[in-house]
C-alpha cells in the first residue's frame, strides 16, 4: 500500500524540521498514558463508538493510536521517517468503515478528538519540562498537520474499498441481467439468490429495453441502482422494473425501445420485441423517436415479425392490383385503405384524401371491378387492411 499524496505533506515536513529532535525523549514515556486517554475520550465524546471499541476493532484502534504517537515522535528526529506498517493501520481503518457500511464522518471526528487530547497532554508535559512557548506552538501545528495526514490515509482506504465493492456489485448485477435474459429462463431460486447478492429486489413485472447510440461516441449514462444495464455488448440493453421513471425519461444520447411489460421469466421475449422495434424504426416503419414503446406499435410489430410471410400476404392479397401501373396502384391502394378504415363512408374518404366524392366513387368502382365480391367478405377485408398497411409502411 502506498500512502496517498496529501496537500499538506510539505508543510508538515517543514514543521518537523523546525522542531528539536530531543523533544521525542521528553514525550515518549507518556505514550501509553496518552493512548489510554485518547481511547477513553473517544468513547465518551462519541457514544456511537462505545460498543465498537471492544474486541478486535477496539484493539486495532488502540494499536493505531499508539503507533501514530510513536510515529509522530520518530519523525521529530527524522522528518523523512516512513513507517509504512504504522500508516497501514489508518488505511485499514478507512477500509473497515466502508465494509461496515458506515460513512467516514465518525472516524474523522475521532481523529479530531485524538488530536485535541494529544495536544492537551503534550502542552501540559511540555510546560512542566520548560519547553518554550514558541516551540510548543510549532508542535501544536505539527500535531494537527499529522492528523490531516492520517485522515488522508483513511480516506484512501475507504475510497479503495468503495471502488472494490462497486466493482463486485456491478459484476453481480451484470450476471443477474444475463440470468434474467437467458433463454430458456433461469430457475427461480437461482434468480432469487443472485438478486439478493446483487442487492436488486426482484419486481413482479419488468421491461427490457433495447438501446442504440445516437452517435458513435455516446456516453454511458448513470441510470441509478434500480436498473440493470449492459453497455458493453454490441447490442446494449437494460432491464428495469415496470413503470420505472427511466422508461418515461429515456436514456440521454441513446435511442431506446421499451419492450412489453412481462413477468421476469419472459424478459428475453420483451427484449426481442424491443430490438425488433429498433430495427423497424431504423427502416422507417416505426417513428424515429428517443423512446419507442412497443405496446403502442403492436400491429406493426406483429405484421413485420416475419418478412417472408408478410411479403406473401401482400403479394397474394393485392394481386388484383399487380397489372396496373405503379402510380395507379398507389392511388387505388390509398383509396381502398382509407375506405376500409372509414367503414365505407365515401364522404369521410373524400375529406381525408382531399378529393371530390365523385372521384372517390369512381375509384371505388375500379376496385370493385378488380376485387369483385371479396370487398364484401369481412375476412378478406381484414387481410386487405393488413396488406395495405404493410405496403404503405414500406413504400
Amino acid at each position: 500500500m502506498t500512502a496517498p499524496a496529501h496537500a499538506d505533506a510539505g508543510r508538515a515536513r517543514r514543521l518537523w524540521e523546525l522542531l528539536p529532535s530531543g523533544l521525542a525523549g521528553v514525550f515518549r514515556p507518556k505514550v501509553a498514558d496518552v493512548t489510554g486517554e485518547v481511547v477513553r475520550e473517544i468513547q465518551q465524546s462519541l457514544p456511537e463508538y462505545t460498543g465498537r471499541l471492544e474486541g478486535e476493532f477496539g484493539s486495532t484502534v488502540a494499536l493505531g493510536v499508539q503507533q501514530a504517537i510513536h510515529h509522530f515522535l520518530d519523525r521529530l528526529g527524522n522528518p523523512a521517517q516512513g513507517h509504512e506498517d504504522r500508516s497501514r493501520v489508518f488505511y485499514q481503518l478507512g477500509r473497515h468503515e466502508m465494509q461496515q457500511g458506515r460513512s467516514l464522518d465518525m472516524l474523522q471526528r475521532a481523529y479530531r478528538v485524538g488530536a485535541r487530547i494529544a495536544w492537551r497532554r503534550t502542552s501540559s508535559v511540555g510546560i512542566r519540562a520548560g519547553i518554550p512557548v514558541s516551540t510548543l506552538c510549532l508542535l501544536a501545528e505539527a500535531i494537527f498537520a499529522y492528523i490531516d495526514e492520517l485522515s488522508a490515509l483513511s480516506i484512501a482506504g475507504y475510497t479503495a474499498a468503495q471502488a472494490e465493492a462497486t466493482g463486485t456489485l456491478q459484476r453481480r448485477r451484470r450476471r443477474l441481467l444475463d440470468l434474467i435474459l437467458a433463454s430458456p429462463p433461469s430457475a427461480p431460486h437461482v434468480l432469487a439468490e443472485c438478486a439478493e447478492s446483487a442487492r436488486w429486489p426482484l419486481p413482479d413485472r419488468v421491461v427490457a429495453v433495447a438501446l442504440e447510440p445516437v452517435e458513435d461516441d455516446a456516453a454511458v449514462p448513470a441510470l441509478g441502482d434500480g436498473v440493470l444495464v449492459n453497455f458493453e455488448d454490441a447490442a446494449p440493453c437494460l432491464v428495469a422494473p415496470h413503470r420505472s421513471p427511466v422508461l418515461a425519461q429515456g436514456v440521454p444520447g441513446w435511442h431506446a425501445a421499451v419492450g412489453p411489460a412481462t413477468q421476469i421469466r419472459h424478459a428475453s421475449d420483451s427484449l426481442r420485441c424491443a430490438r425488433r422495434a429498433l430495427d423497424l424504426a431504423r427502416h422507417g416503419v416505426l417513428p424515429s423517436a428517443p423512446v419507442l414503446h412497443c405496446d403502442q406499435h403492436l400491429l406493426e410489430l406483429c405484421l413485420f415479425d416475419d418478412p417472408l410471410l408478410l411479403g406473401e400476404l401482400v403479394s397474394a392479397t393485392l394481386a388484383p392490383l399487380a397489372p396496373l401501373a405503379a402510380k395507379q396502384q398507389r392511388k387505388l391502394s390509398e383509396t381502398l385503405l382509407v375506405w376500409l378504415e372509414a367503414r365505407g363512408n365515401v364522404r369521410e374518404v373524400a375529406q381525408r384524401l382531399s378529393l371530390h366524392p365523385q372521384t372517390v366513387r369512381s375509384r371505388l368502382q375500379q376496385l370493385e371491378d378488380l376485387f369483385g365480391p371479396r370487398l364484401q367478405d369481412p375476412l378478406h377485408r381484414f387481410d386487405l387492411m393488413l396488406a395495405l398497411r404493410a405496403r404503405r409502411s414500406t413504400d
